[in-house]
Order: structure tokens, then C-alpha cells, then sequence
């Protein structure tokens, strides 16, 4: 069966945008042939900064003949019926069409309509131009003379030539020389800008990516990566170090080079006076650049990788002494950052209002920080106030938090008035993904306790689901403070995530809460804190995607969590005990007992039949009854006892115990007597093991 090959060769794709075109090109063109009645037996997408390449293997040559029959109105249908089946089917007159007779229905007319396929080549040609110009680029640009007329070809960058053949293996392939905007769809590509700039005729994919190879093209993205990782660790190892490795970073720069090749640059030592963290940002954000470390060493080296496009006939000299030149300066400009951080800012006078609003002492340079922060009145949110408004209102929900967590008050207090001062820091202002890291650098410097300054960096944590939570009290009480007030205050402004739309990250704040408190063993009445119902919901939405990733099943944790339930860590702990013990004897017991009769009763309160409000005791004729009613009493008050301690599974096997007595119970008595009265009344008794299983889980909703 033939292959097809589709490259599309343009000026430089943004790295960050290379991945996932490949990949929508690969379905874009998978699925618009599979449409027109093409199959293939396996697609692979390839991507370069200056090309994006589909290899399909086993496409067939051509599409199946089809034939439809439409049913029609029935012969004796007026002539507007008629004439709407004949447009419809496409039939210039009614003697084209069928009759069928239905025994019931009569006689009707029936159009039969061939189509036949369609050659590979001829559907390529058709589909690609669409294709292309509507290609979903986050942002594109249009180019040159064509450019002025309306509904020209946008790309993300200027679309130089396409390569689209078509045969099998032992065969001669030909060109699909379908065309858009004056590109002519052929066999010939071009290598490496620099390297090997002239033409290179192909014919399939194997052909094509050798022949790449061979003009300095590297075409397989992960290779790329693969050959960097590899050769930057050689470097560094030969010289001493160890990369300190970037999979982000590394990503990025396998879609900068096409032949990447690794060299080794240095700084000068005093530089390493500037924190690591800075270092490594300036280097790699400036740069592109890896840093280095001694071989099981905590600092870094003045040595930095870079990786170059170009096999240059220096051995690097000059590339290397130009990517030094920048590092250089832009490691002066932190240098700058990092020492006027720590001096005082010009302006001490104007900061006493707000020094003596947060108790700041405004000898330490990160306390000026923070009254600088308050007192320019820097905007949080238009409807929520300033930075300090929201530092003010972390500060009374922190207050009350470390009540729960067992935080001392004092530090508490001191991290939330200097968790955000870092914001005016310029380090931070140069490099905004650092604030918290710097804080904790900044308030460490100026001699403060241990854990507030870990709380400064701590409480934006944790950021993402594989993000580390706080371990500090003080972090904890800061961070969960931090959160809840994002959330309370987005709430109130009606400001609530979306479908996929959560501009201010609330879902992650909400999923960090949902974290410490499970994690970190937190008992914290979101309810109460929270005072909105609806937050409360958007916190149970959060606790089901995380506890479904820690494999709980979705029907244990809707049998556990209830509307008003916010205690979270009680629900997680309920919802682990129930795991652990439905697939247990006695899981299966209390299972199918307590479905037995909470089914029964669900369905008679749906008729409107009466239901005692309480069972009375001398309504229960038979013995099956009375024991009933005795093992509910007595196992309520065991699975209450354990459950006031806690102990959900010790809960579970007490109320397991009713299993034997609910089956006597269905064996011996009709729950639907003639006698209204005794009839309520052992509904009631049904309802009294729905109460009592219920303290633990709403077993209705387990499957099984």
C-alpha cells in the first residue's frame, strides 16, 4: 500500500508552538482523509524550527465506491414532495428512481445513488489547501506582494515550500502538486539554512529523512533533545561539573537548532555571589543556556551550556565568547538587582503611615518593601482592592487559621505582613516567577525566624499537582490564608471559573487547599471559614479530581461526600476506610444489607406510603422484626462510638453486623402488611438502618 509524505517548510516556528502543530497537522490531515473514505495504518508527525513533516504508511490507493438508497415520499404524494426528493437525491426525473412496496405504508419511491471513489491523490489535493489555510496557529502573518488581497495565506511565519509525495515502496512515487497562494506543492525540500542551503529531491520518507541528515537537518525533535541531554552531560562532566538539568528549558532548545551542537562558556566567579536561583533564570531566560554545578556539589559553576546551530570552523570560539559577552551583562544587571535589594530605599518618610499599619520595622530592607507596597497602593484586583487591602485581610483570616493549625501566632502574623514585600524587590521585578524565593533569600539576610522566612516562599505552594505542599505550621496557616482569601474574594465578585476558562489559577488555588488539608492533616470547617455554600462545592469538585487520581472510585466518594460535608480531610479518610473495607466479607455484607431494605424503602416513599416517625416497639408481631430492631440499636451505637473516635472501618464492621438479621428479616416478614399501621411502622424500621449506615456512607450510590 503507498505512503504518503507531507512537509511544510517555513522561516522559524516558535519553539514553544512546534509540538503541538505537528500534532494538530497530523489529525487535521488523518482525519480529513479517514472522512473522504481513505485508510491508513499508522501517521507519525515530525517537526524542525523551520519544518513540520507528516509520515503516513499504508494510506489506500483509493476510496470505496458507495451506494445509498434514500427513501422518498410514497408515489401518491403531491408534486412539491416529489420534486423535493428529486433535487435532494439528485435525480432529474422520477424515472430514475425505484418504487418499493411496505405492506403497511403502500408504495414509495426510493433513489439509488452510486459514488464512486476516489483516487488518494485526487482527495490529498482536495483537503490540503483547506488545510493549510486554515491551520490553527496561535498567531500567524501574512507576507509579500499576496498578502493585500482578502483571504490570503496565513502562517506562523512565511511559508517557503511543500513537499507532497505519494507510492508505494518498490514503486516510483509522484507529486500531489496541489497549490496555494503561488506554492506548488513538489518533491524538493532544502537542509540546513547555513550548512547546506540548496534543493534536495525526495521521493519518500525514509529517503527524505536520510537526505535531511545529510544536509545538517536533525529531523526527529526527540533525537534532538536526546543528542543535547547527552552531549551538555559529557561537557559538564569533562570539565569537572554536572548539568543541572531543565526538561522545560531543554524542550525549548531543541526547537531552536536543527544540528544542535553543545559547547561550554564561563562567567566570572564573582558573579557566584549572586544567588543560584537568579543565576540560573538570567542564563536561561536571556540565553537559552544550562547551568553547571560541581559534581555532587549545591552551588553552581561559573561554566554554562549553550547549544549552537551551526558546526562553526572555530571549534565555537567566537560563538561561545558572544553568548559570554551577554551573559556577562545581564549577570551584571542581577549583580545590581540583588545588592540594591538590600539597601534602603530613598523615600523612608513616606513610609511610616503604612510601617505603622503592618508593625513594620522600617531599618530592615524588606519591611521597606512592603510599606513601599501599601503605600503606592498597588492593585491586587479593581474590585478587590490594593495589595495591602489583601494583605491586611490574610493577615485576620492567618490569625484565626493557626488556632487550627497550632502555628505560633507571632510568626504567623510576621510571615503574612512580609509574604508579599519581595513584589518590590527588583529582582523580582525582572524575573516575577522568583517572588517568594526571593522573599525567603531577602528575609533570611535581615535575620528573621527560620520559618517565617520558609513561609514567604512556602505559601504561594503548592502550584500544581506535582507542586511539594508546606511542611512549616507557619507556611501552612500562611499559604492556606493566602489561598482562601483569593478564593472568597473571587467569589464574591462573581468572578468564578469557567468551562475551560480560569484566568486567575482558582482552580489551582482551590486543588492547593484541598491538598494541604489531606496532606498536612489539617481539620479546618471550610463552611465556616468560607461562609459560601457554593465555594464549598467548587472545593468537593477539586477533592474528587484528586482523590479519583489517587485511584479512589467515583462511587465511594460520592457515597461519602454530602452537600454540607466541610471537613475534608474527615471525607478523604472516609472515603480510604470505605475502599479499604467494601471489598471485604464484611464490605459485601453491609452492602447488601443495607441496599436490601434502603431500596425497598426508597421505592415505597416514592408511592407516598406512609412512614412511621419512629418505630414503636409494640408494633413488632414478628421475632425476625423484633431481633431487627434490636441489631439496629445495637449496632448505632457501636458504629456512633467509633465513629466519634474516628475509627470509619471499626464503624463499617459493626454496622456489617445487620447483614444476618435484615435477610431473616425479608424472609420472615412482609414489609407491605394489610394493617396501615404495622405497615408504617416497619418502614420506619427500614428507615432506622438508612439512618444508621448513613452516619458512615449513602450506600445507594455504591455500585455493585
Amino acid at each position: 500500500m503507498p505512503d504518503l509524505l507531507l512537509e511544510l517548510r517555513s522561516e522559524e516556528i516558535p519553539a514553544r508552538m512546534q509540538r503541538k502543530a505537528a500534532g494538530d497537522l497530523k489529525k487535521l490531515v488523518t482525519d480529513a482523509l479517514v472522512e473522504a473514505g481513505l485508510s491508513y495504518e499508522g501517521a507519525r508527525e515530525y517537526w524542525t524550527p523551520r519544518r513540520l513533516t507528516l509520515d503516513i504508511r499504508g494510506l489506500t490507493a483509493r476510496s470505496a465506491d458507495v451506494r445509498e438508497e434514500r427513501k422518498g415520499p410514497r408515489t401518491d404524494a403531491n408534486e412539491k414532495a416529489i420534486e423535493g426528493f428529486l433535487r435532494g437525491a439528485g435525480l432529474s426525473s422520477i424515472a430514475e428512481a425505484q418504487v418499493q412496496s411496505d405492506p403497511k405504508k403502500g408504495d414509495f419511491y426510493v433513489a439509488i445513488i452510486s459514488k464512486p471513489g476516489r483516487a488518494a491523490e485526487e482527495i490529498v489535493a482536495a483537503v490540503m489547501p483547506d488545510i493549510i489555510k486554515n491551520f490553527p496557529w496561535p498567531k500567524s502573518m501574512r507576507w509579500g506582494k499576496a498578502s493585500v488581497k482578502p483571504g490570503s495565506l496565513r502562517w506562523v511565519r512565511p511559508l517557503q515550500s511543500i513537499v507532497c509525495t505519494f507510492g508505494t515502496e518498490h514503486e516510483e512515487t509522484v507529486v500531489i502538486p496541489f497549490e496555494i497562494d503561488g506554492i506548488v506543492a513538489s518533491n524538493v525540500t532544502y537542509g540546513h539554512r547555513f550548512h547546506a542551503p540548496g534543493p534536495i529531491a525526495v521521493k519518500r520518507f525514509e529517503d527524505y529523512a536520510s537526505s535531511l541528515e545529510k544536509a545538517y537537518v536533525v529531523l526527529d525533535a526527540e533525537r534532538r533533545k536526546d543528542i543535547i541531554l547527552h552531549d551538555a552531560r559529557d561537557v559538564a562532566f569533562a570539565n569537572g561539573l554536572e548539568l543541572v538539568e531543565d526538561e522545560g528549558l531543554l524542550e525549548e532548545v531543541s526547537g531552536l537548532v536543527e544540528w544542535p551542537q553543545v559547547l561550554m562558556g564561563s562567567f566570572e566567579e564573582d558573579y557566584l555571589s549572586i544567588p543560584s536561583e537568579i543565576i540560573r533564570l538570567t542564563i536561561k531566560t536571556n540565553q537559552k543556556c544550562f547551568v553547571t554545578r560541581p559534581q555532587a556539589g549545591e552551588t553552581l559553576s561559573n561554566r554554562f551550556i549553550l547549544v549552537a546551530n551551526i558546526q562553526a570552523t572555530d571549534g565555537g570560539k567566537e560563538i561561545i565568547h558572544g553568548n559570554g559577552k551577554v551573559v556577562r551583562a545581564r549577570l551584571s544587571d542581577a549583580l545590581h538587582f540583588w545588592k540594591r535589594d538590600q539597601g534602603d530605599l530613598p523615600d523612608l518618610e513616606t513610609l511610616e503611615a503604612s510601617a505603622a499599619k503592618f508593625g513594620l520595622d522600617l531599618k530592615k530592607p524588606l519591611d521597606q518593601r512592603m510599606a513601599k507596597l501599601d503605600a503606592l497602593n498597588v492593585t491586587f484586583h479593581a474590585k478587590l482592592g490594593s495589595q495591602g487591602e489583601r494583605v491586611a485581610r490574610i493577615r485576620a483570616l492567618a490569625a484565626d487559621l493557626a488556632k487550627i493549625t497550632g502555628a505560633d501566632a507571632a510568626l504567623v502574623d510576621r510571615a503574612v505582613v512580609l509574604a508579599k514585600a519581595d513584589l518590590r524587590t527588583e529582582a523580582v521585578g525582572e524575573f516575577p516567577e522568583l517572588q517568594g524565593v526571593m522573599g525567603r533569600k531577602y528575609a533570611s539576610l535581615q535575620g528573621e525566624n527560620v520559618s517565617v522566612a520558609t513561609a514567604i516562599e512556602d505559601h504561594y505552594k503548592p502550584q500544581g499537582p506535582s507542586d511539594r505542599v508546606p511542611e512549616d505550621k507557619v507556611a501552612i496557616t500562611v499559604a492556606l490564608a493566602d489561598k482562601l482569601d483569593t478564593l472568597v474574594g473571587f467569589w464574591a465578585i462573581d468572578e468564578k471559573p469557567t468551562g475551560s476558562k480560569d484566568p486567575y489559577a482558582l482552580r489551582r488555588a482551590a486543588l492547593g487547599v484541598v491538598r494541604i488539608l489531606l496532606e498536612r492533616g489539617v481539620r479546618l470547617p471550610l463552611l465556616a471559614t468560607t461562609k459560601d455554600a457554593d465555594l464549598l462545592a467548587f472545593f468537593h469538585d477539586r477533592l474528587k479530581v484528586y482523590l479519583r487520581d489517587l485511584g479512589a472510585r467515583h462511587d465511594l466518594i460520592d457515597a461519602v461526600l454530602t452537600p454540607e460535608a466541610d471537613d475534608l480531610l474527615m471525607v478523604a479518610r472516609r472515603v480510604e476506610a470505605l475502599t479499604a473495607f467494601i471489598t471485604s466479607e464484611d464490605g459485601k455484607n453491609l452492602l447488601a444489607g443495607t441496599k436490601r431494605a434502603t431500596q425497598l424503602l426508597a421505592a415505597e416513599e416514592k408511592k407516598g406510603t406512609v412512614v412511621a416517625d419512629s418505630v414503636s416497639e409494640a408494633l413488632l408481631k414478628l421475632d425476625a422484626e423484633k431481633d431487627l430492631f434490636a441489631a439496629v440499636k445495637a449496632a448505632s451505637a457501636e458504629a456512633s462510638d467509633a465513629i466519634a473516635k474516628e475509627d470509619f472501618r471499626s464503624a463499617m464492621s459493626a454496622l456489617s453486623k445487620l447483614r444476618a438479621p435484615v435477610d431473616r428479616f425479608f424472609e420472615d416478614v412482609l414489609v407491605n402488611d394489610e394493617d396501615a399501621a404495622i405497615r408504617a411502622n416497619r418502614l420506619a424500621l427500614l428507615r432506622l438502618i438508612r439512618e444508621a449506615t448513613g452516619t458512615v456512607a449513602d450506600f445507594s450510590k455504591i455500585a455493585g
